[in-house]
């Protein structure tokens, strides 16, 4: 319990302390995000996507409706699932912003609902983090050193995009949706069905966060920064 309480704790600060990193704030995108987002691929695509394949396998030979059984790609349908639902959000969110003569009230409830859902989102990770205890400490900590780095960036595109209302209750809400996935973590226990989908639904808004922060090109972001990233962190996972 003790490492996944102080990962979890890590994961607070981070939330909380986004606001006072200014150094995150400037164009061209500080290196470190971009760095960051390096590291998030780099964990999705040699540590995520395996296990999903996995998880899949596990699925298939839990699942005993013949209808379900029949599709072949539950995890990667829910892993898509999750990137959509993202996505629409992150759109939704924006077009609210663009739009002239939007009626206040609705970009209030965009906010909230783009917020609540990024909670939801930190809470699957706080979740899924206790789930790993039971997997090696070293999992455990690649686990949460590459959540840890991708919240910075999820966080700060938040903060970016919605500015003071973020750094008055953005920072809090998402704070507290890790410290409930911790809590949930050890008051609940699912089957390993639902875990499998938990997990996909994540990787799917890992991927989208990282494509949605790291490729425009106004955020000028540093390839060299990012490479490294990638490339430092696949070595690392492929060692361990």
């Amino acid at each position: 319990m003790l490492i996944p309480l102080l990962i979890t704790f890590v994961f607070t600060i981070i939330h909380i302390s986004t606001t006072y990193l200014k150094v995150l704030d400037r164009v061209p995108r500080s290196k470190f995000l971009s760095t960051a987002g390096g590291v998030a691929v780099s964990y999705v695509f040699i540590h995520i996507l395996p296990e999903l394949s996995e998880n899949q396998e596990t699925i298939e030979e839990l699942l005993t409706n013949n209808f379900l059984l029949s599709l072949e790609s539950h995890i990667y349908v829910i892993s898509l699932l999750g990137l959509t639902i993202f996505y629409g959000l992150e759109r939704m969110s924006k077009l609210s912003k663009e739009k002239k003569g939007v009626d206040p009230a609705y970009i209030q409830s965009t906010f909230w609902i783009h917020l609540v859902s990024t909670a939801i989102y930190n809470t699957v990770t706080g979740y899924l983090l206790v789930n790993r205890e039971r997997e090696s400490l070293a999992s455990l900590l690649l686990y949460g050193t590459a959540l840890g780095l991708h919240f910075f960036v999820v966080d700060q595109g938040l903060r970016v995009h919605y500015k003071g209302k973020y750094d008055k209750y953005g920072r809090w809400v998402l704070s507290l949706g890790s410290i409930t996935g911790f809590l949930l973590g050890y008051a609940f226990e699912i089957n390993q069905v639902f875990m499998s989908a938990l997990f996909a639904f994540l990787a799917g808004g890992i991927i989208l966060n990282i494509l949605k922060e790291e490729l425009p090109e106004q955020r000028k972001s540093s390839f060299a920064a990012f490479a490294s990233g990638v490339v430092g962190y696949s070595i690392l996972l492929l060692l361990t």
